[in-house]
């Protein structure tokens, strides 16, 4: 016998524990947390000796290692001799102990941990708790923020508007997109016309913006491109139909809705350049777009007819699409629903109101009363929009996070447009209900617009709050304002309408 009476690194302690027959462990107390040396001879399939300290209790039992009591040699003793002198029981409590520690090497253990996290994740996104439940809870109210446009004059540099930011501070890294430039052109537009703001700095940004989008227009394809680096270097040659259609969209509101000429001129040109191509698009939501942009031309324009022509396709391909696709439980467009749901609706209503086509508007309010309830927790009126880790399709799947800004302020627009059709004061609740997920009435009770910057966080995720401000959920907040804000002027301009609801 040898004793070594020092301490040994990891690799030779191994070695001596590899080369052991029998392993002692004579800790003197119960309380003893844990053994590394325990935990190496059990992976090394020893025959263990140990007094009954917790650890080695738990590792030990189903006689994978043999038990003595503290402060007595004796019994340790008569342990390891009848070990020795049985090598079949030796050996069979070595393998016991050997194929125990399988289940705790690094990559089991590693699988355990995910596989919990696993579960913990899907329970959480099937019930969501609040943040903050056991701090105190966060009760939205019906009394609209102040505005705040800081966040986009710090997200705009001499190119446009930066597509996404590090939590309030702009993300050089991922450059700019026209879906941004063309989204922040509609809000610095409806701005610079809204009686409760009006600045020269929002005309600024609009002629910012509406450069951004001259300078993303190819004129050999007359197509917009989407996404530029902040070298100002394109991605591509052809932008998506969808960055297309919001394109046009923001270019009819500075047509329907700009006193300044200047933009207007140029706006006009662009708008005249870019029309044409929507009749081939095949993407429902660049419809839509298009459809609100050439409505928005049109509200100025009335009598241009081949405009006129544009949207009335294009608004006809958005009510075949429902004729042909919406059964019951299912009152949509398409067998799934994926992101800026709402715009389809608003668009076949605006249509068919200003057109006058009755089966348009019903469509229009038949989708969205769907799509509302849809986006209802439970029967609470609780806005849980569709989420982008899935999103959601007929008779099957529908993901509830991530939930995006983009849908409450599609929801708030398309509801807030059904209340001006029908006089129907419940879509004004639906707007609220929507509106009130941006201030903290959602499945976490975090507030997503933050105050302080005047920015809107990306996002709610099952155990948490996104918190980069980026354009997109910045654009959007600050749209969802506008149109709750009209909302107000039209309850003071109209006091016998009751244009607000309580908690």
């Amino acid at each position: 016998m040898i004793f070594n009476n020092r301490f040994v690194s990891s690799e030779e302690l191994v070695q001596h524990v590899g080369a052991a027959d029998i392993y002692i462990t004579p800790y003197r107390q119960e309380a003893q947390v844990v053994s590394g040396t325990l935990a190496i001879a059990l992976g090394a399939g020893k025959a263990i000796i140990s007094t009954p300290y917790w650890h080695a209790k738990e590792l030990l039992a189903d006689e994978r290692g043999v038990i003595v009591p503290f402060d007595d040699p004796a019994s340790m003793a008569n342990a390891v001799l009848s070990l020795l002198d049985n090598d079949a029981e030796r050996h069979a409590m070595r393998k016991r102990a050997y194929l125990h520690s399988r289940g705790t090497t690094w990559q089991e253990t590693a699988q355990a941990y995910m596989a919990s996290f696993q579960r913990a994740r899907v329970e959480r996104m099937l019930r969501p708790r609040p943040a903050l439940q056991d701090l105190f809870t966060l009760k939205a109210t019906d009394r609209l923020p102040s505005l705040n446009t800081s966040h986009l004059s710090n997200m705009t540099d001499d190119t446009g508007l930066l597509q996404h930011a590090t939590f309030s501070i702009p993300n050089c890294n991922e450059g700019y997109t026209t879906d941004d430039n063309a989204r922040a052109l509609i809000v610095t537009t409806l701005l610079n016309g809204s009686p409760l703001t009006g600045s020269c700095e929002f005309a600024t940004l609009s002629r910012r913006y509406l450069a951004f989008l001259w300078l993303a227009f190819h004129d050999k394809t007359a197509r917009f491109r989407n996404f530029m680096g902040y070298d100002r270097r394109w991605q591509e040659d052809v932008g998506s139909e969808d960055s297309h259609g919001r394109a046009l969209w923001a270019l009819g509101t500075v047509l329907g809705n700009s006193e300044d000429a200047g933009l207007r001129g140029a706006a006009g040109r662009l708008f005249e350049a870019a029309a044409s191509v929507t009749m081939t698009f095949t993407s429902p939501r660049a419809w839509a777009f298009s459809v609100l942009g050439m409505q928005a031309y049109l509200d100025w324009f009335p009598g241009d007819r081949v405009v006129q022509d544009s949207r009335n396709i294009l608004a006809n391909r958005l009510l075949a699409a429902y004729e042909n696709t919406h059964s019951e439980p299912w009152l949509w467009f398409e067998k799934s629903l994926s992101y800026s749901n709402a715009r389809l609706s608003q668009a076949l209503l605006m249509a068919g109101w200003r057109s006058d086509n009755r089966r348009m508007i019903e469509a229009g309010c038949e989708s969205l009363q769907w799509l509302v309830a849809e986006q209802h927790r439970g029967n609470d009126m609780v806005f849980v929009p569709i989420g982008s880790m899935g999103f959601a399709v007929a008779d099957g799947w529908k993901a509830r996070f991530d939930q995006q800004p983009i849908e409450a302020c599609a929801t708030i627009s398309a509801c807030v447009l059904a209340h001006r059709i029908t006089q129907e004061q419940h879509w004004i609740e639906e707007a609220w209900c929507a509106f009130r997920w941006f201030l903290g009435e959602n499945d976490l009770q975090v507030p997503l617009y933050d105050a302080v910057t005047g920015g809107c966080k990306d996002g709610l995720h099952p155990d948490r709050v996104n918190e980069n401000q980026g354009a997109e959920s910045t654009l959007s907040f600050l749209m969802a304002l506008l149109e709750m804000q009209n909302v107000e002027i039209a309850s003071i301009e109209n006091p016998d309408q009751e244009m607000s609801v309580s908690n």
